[in-house]
């Protein structure tokens, strides 16, 4: 069974439909930038060109960076423009893609979903926390399994600041930090979470995840596992196809 899965990030819109029997991209995936300012017309319009490119005629999942409640209305909008705020982006995508059935979803929680199902927290229980770093830090909590929506600990208050803006991938690219400048800070960062919900493992994902090796060694002093995303950079689309799959 295939469905098609797209992930809206704050510096591009990527998808493909996604072999949800195996938890992969059925067809190389297809890329176009987030525009700037991201405002929902101008972010639709992305995903229709993503959609159209490979002539797709079923259900589409969706990821958002930001809160979603109820598959539909954005709450937050925090690396997108704030006009995204009180949408319906279940009926503005559905709109923009000619009908076809729309399921929105959390970009972490998509991920997390999809790593848990397919990729490095399969099997696991206990809690394990999913977070994705990218132009901000996307967070997805599961319990025994059982995901908790909607986390946000990106917007967790570190060092007197929002943890994204300190510890984010694009922090990292902003600032020209190394690699060990940049562990030493995902370190105090993976520490303020493990002292408010001592998981047992914590997945590394987005597309640093490809770089693993450069970082996670340098990260000391945390007692939860920490291992790299094994969907990477793909977790979000087959997640989000996965909810829509759910829904359908």
């Amino acid at each position: 069974m295939q469905i098609f899965g797209v992930d809206i990030g704050g510096s591009g819109i990527k998808g493909a439909p996604v072999d949800l029997e195996r938890g992969d991209l059925a067809e190389e995936r297809h890329k176009v930038l987030t525009p700037h300012p991201a405002t929902p017309e101008g972010v639709a319009d992305g995903v229709r060109q993503v959609v159209e490119h490979f002539g797709w005629s079923g259900p589409v999942g969706l990821t958002f960076p930001g809160v979603v409640t109820g598959g539909a209305t954005v709450r937050t909008a925090a690396n997108v423009d704030k006009s995204w705020i009180g949408t319906d982006a279940r009926a503005l995508f559905t709109d923009r893609l000619g009908g076809l059935p729309v399921t929105v979803v959390n970009d972490a929680d998509a991920a997390g979903v999809a790593e848990m199902r397919f990729g490095a927290g399969r099997g696991r229980r206990g809690t394990v926390i999913v977070l994705t770093f990218g132009t901000g830090i996307g967070s997805a909590v599961f319990v025994d399994g059982t995901l908790v929506p909607n986390t946000e600990l990106g917007h967790l208050e570190l060092d007197n600041r929002e943890a994204e803006k300190h510890a984010s991938s694009k922090a990292r690219d902003d600032h020209d930090l190394s690699w060990e400048q940049w562990a030493h800070r995902v370190q105090k960062y993976l520490a303020h979470v493990e002292m408010l919900f001592s998981p047992e493992l914590f997945v590394i994902g987005g597309g640093v995840s490809r770089k693993a090796h450069k970082f996670l060694p340098r990260i000391k002093g945390i007692r939860a596992e920490i291992v790299p995303a094994e969907l990477q950079n793909n977790a979000g689309i087959v997640g989000a196809a996965m909810r829509a799959a759910d829904l359908a």
